[in-house]
């Protein structure tokens, strides 16, 4: 059993978030879901960008670490699309950190990471935010920095593939990354 702790896509703390959360304590996982926008969440991206912005990167993270700052030092990090950015904040700060999961999105692997952290990375390709360059250049500085990274790409589908509410939901491919998500959870 792991502990995790799951950060929030741009859209804030929604009904997908939960579900993922109770999916990962099904599978025997305790897990916290921090509510970085505060009890607010949006309908759209772009409304979620604009939430974003109007809570502040500052706010963001700094909600982030007041939630690890209770939980065990070996917690899994596990982000959705900008909460891979709020992992990418924290993970300097962890050494200790059982493993990183990554799901719609990319956080910068420090240098300073321990040698063989387990890093495992699901995203779109092609996908809008994370273009394949981009998505090649983590996997060469991850990989340089002594993680142990799996990275899966899954073709022709739209960047957040696994909530069933958006029109870039494909289930197929939602299927499969949660089961190799709870394969890695399960080898840590």
């Amino acid at each position: 059993m792991a502990v995790i702790v799951l950060f929030h896509s741009v859209y804030g703390l929604r009904p997908v978030e939960i579900a993922a959360a109770d999916r990962l304590r099904d599978a025997g996982h305790e897990v916290r879901t921090p509510d970085l926008y505060a009890g607010h969440s949006a309908a759209t991206i772009a409304d979620g960008f604009v939430l974003a912005d109007r809570t502040g990167w500052r706010a963001i993270t700094g909600r982030a670490r007041d939630t690890v700052r209770e939980l065990p030092a070996d917690t899994v990090l596990a982000g959705i699309s900008m909460g891979a950015s709020v992992v990418e904040a924290l993970l300097p700060a962890r050494p200790e950190t059982a493993g990183v999961l990554l799901w719609h999105g990319l956080a910068e692997i420090p240098a300073t990471v321990r040698p063989g952290l387990p890093v495992q990375v699901h995203i779109a390709d092609p996908d809008e935010y994370f273009p394949a360059d981009r998505v090649a250049a983590f996997e060469q500085t991850a990989r340089s920095a002594g993680a142990a990274l799996a990275a899966f790409t899954y073709s022709g589908i739209g960047h957040f593939y696994t909530d069933a509410t958006l029109p870039d939901h494909d289930g197929p491919a939602s299927d499969l990354t949660w089961q190799r998500s709870l394969r890695f959870l399960d080898d840590l």
